[in-house]
């Protein structure tokens, strides 16, 4: 990327957090990703103004969360990176939450545990950003956010502030209208339902528990690598391939999880690649299903805009 348009960007907003050589695996759960240029906007005002100070120069920057579904490349990339960590505005009106898109899921299910609020539970241990989550309608254990998002703030690729609501928000799964126009999220509102706490709390510590006993959280990975196919589950096809500790360099199908290809330490990203394609391609001799990614491959984005978890 050009050091006069990091200048530029310098000058027209001093107040922004903006790093030029940021390592990329500091920021995805993957721990793998090389230098990019990063800035960090403090709200959805300030996140509105940047992307549409760099529209028009030319520059399309990705968006990055929590990166908990991104495979970054080891080169590092020369395109800006607009983290979303800072942007945390959170309130309560009755039963209606509004978040800006870098608060995590599970801060907003605490928060709505706080206020007495059933609907997120299953949002607590999903280690991503309400952005992303809205972006791919993330989801665990029977719930999604389709199910409680009333309207979303989102910018579309040509800068362009647009507020969807209810059916407009164009949920499938792991997928949303949001996603297929590459629109990048500012913030959403979440309905609720009044509930107790306790049973709250209860319900969020059974989930938690459950997804210790049977995810691999000790190691560096970006969640269920894979989407669920059509017939089926992936994590089901993977293991019935025998494909459990199996993989290429550093990078391993979980022995724990099927679903999940993790980091066992120094992992590249050509290792991650080269394991998704060893299970890609033996899932489909084995099953005749075609296996497709769920982490974002940034070392093969196009130049949409890409908002994640």
């Amino acid at each position: 990327m050009q050091t006069d348009f990091l200048s530029n960007l310098r000058r027209a907003f001093p107040a922004l957090k903006l790093l030029e050589a940021e390592p990329l695996s500091g920021h995805t759960t993957f721990r793998i990703g090389g230098p990019a240029p990063m800035a960090f906007p403090s709200d959805a005002g300030v996140m509105a103004a940047v992307y549409r100070f760099c529209l028009e120069r030319g520059v399309r920057p990705l968006i990055l969360g929590a990166g908990s579904n991104v495979l970054a490349p080891d080169s590092g990339l020369n395109r800006l990176v607009l983290c979303t960590r800072e942007m945390t505005g959170l309130t309560a009106q009755g039963t209606v939450l509004t978040a800006e898109c870098g608060v995590l899921l599970s801060r907003l299910a605490s928060f709505a545990r706080d206020q007495g609020l059933t609907g997120l539970e299953f949002a607590h241990g999903i280690p991503g950003t309400v952005g992303g989550g809205i972006y791919m309608n993330a989801g665990a254990y029977g719930g999604e956010l389709k199910d409680a998002a009333i309207w979303t703030e989102a910018l579309l690729p040509d800068g362009t502030l647009w507020r969807a609501e209810g059916e407009d928000q164009g949920f499938g799964y792991r997928n949303s209208a949001f996603q297929r126009r590459g629109a990048v999220i500012l913030r959403a509102a979440f309905r609720l339902t009044p509930g107790d706490p306790d049973a709250i709390a209860e319900t969020m510590r059974d989930l938690s528990q459950r997804r210790r006993a049977s995810q691999p959280l000790d190691l560096p990975s970006a969640g269920s690598t894979f989407k669920r196919p059509q017939s089926g589950y992936a994590a089901a096809l993977i293991e019935g391939a025998g494909l459990k500790g199996k993989g290429v360099g550093a990078a391993a199908v979980s022995e724990k999880h099927a679903g999940f290809v993790v980091n066992l330490g120094g992992a590249t990203e050509a290792d991650v690649l080269a394991t998704m394609e060893l299970v890609r391609q033996t899932v489909l001799e084995q099953s005749g299903v075609t296996l497709e990614p769920e982490v974002r491959l940034w070392g093969m984005e196009t130049e949409e805009p890409s908002c994640n978890l």
